[in-house]
């Protein structure tokens, strides 16, 4: 259930790329983002690209398109305005109703499902970017709050991932700097997701961007207040990655 209105998904697409870009640009290319360490601040640069054109193309095709068939990043000299382009093409084709239908891989099939993710993606990434020049700051609250609802959301649907599954355990995700909070009930089938508060085997509180990037593996967990039974939720992280 996106939180958001469309116009505010597409200005945090062009805010933190373009935050994305500065970060990049104080790291240096050659950087490594300890967050993804496969890749220096170049891939990190030319995966957003792509990222970019896989999805303003899936829209406009209204189908999966093969990220074969997308063109190639150019070289390391131009890979801030293969972002920067790639970002304003997305906004562009995004900048239309969020109930409008288009192929997504999860129901249901609109619009909005893009824009969510596009802000999302975008702003995880720009804390690699300033990850590998240093300490990140903070995602907006509101847009973290949405982060975190939307990433309990994806978690059925990882694609080629096995699903997250437990025997009964429960954590509660609290925001302590706005409303947001979560009942995780992990079962042998996957995870049910309640928008509620309530007592959990652990609960998980802090800010919600320090909350978000604790279960996307930017921060450690010491960044927030976990009480309760901590085991189930680093056996929860380590089932979680995307």
């Amino acid at each position: 259930m996106a939180t958001l209105e469309p116009a505010e998904y597409l200005e945090a697409i062009g805010t933190e790329s373009g935050k994305l870009r500065r970060a990049a640009a104080r790291a240096g290319l050659d950087a490594r983002v300890p967050s993804c360490p496969d890749w220096d601040v170049a891939a990190l640069l030319a995966h957003m690209g792509r990222v970019y054109r896989w999805a303003s193309a899936c829209v406009e095709a209204n189908e999966l398109v093969s990220p074969s068939s997308l063109p190639e990043p150019p070289g390391r000299d131009e890979l801030d305005a293969w972002v920067r382009d790639g970002a304003d093409h997305v906004r562009a084709v995004l900048d239309r109703p969020a109930d409008d239908p288009t192929w997504t891989w999860v129901p249901p099939a609109r619009v909005g499902f893009w824009q969510r993710r596009q802000a999302h993606e975008t702003a995880v990434h720009r804390v690699d970017a300033e990850l590998a020049g240093g300490e990140p700051t903070p995602i907006s609250g509101e847009l973290a709050a949405d982060g975190i609802d939307e990433w309990l959301t994806l978690l059925p649907h990882r694609r080629g991932a096995p699903p997250v599954t437990g025997h009964g355990e429960t954590l509660h995700l609290h925001c302590t700097d706005r409303p947001g909070e979560w009942l995780v009930r992990l079962t042998e089938d996957g995870p049910e997701v309640e928008r509620a508060h309530a007592k959990g085997d652990v609960a998980v509180r802090g800010p919600a961007s320090d909350l978000l990037l604790v279960f996307l593996r930017r921060l450690a967990p010491e960044r927030v207040e976990v009480l309760g039974q901590r085991p189930v939720l680093d056996d929860f992280l380590a089932q979680t990655g995307f």
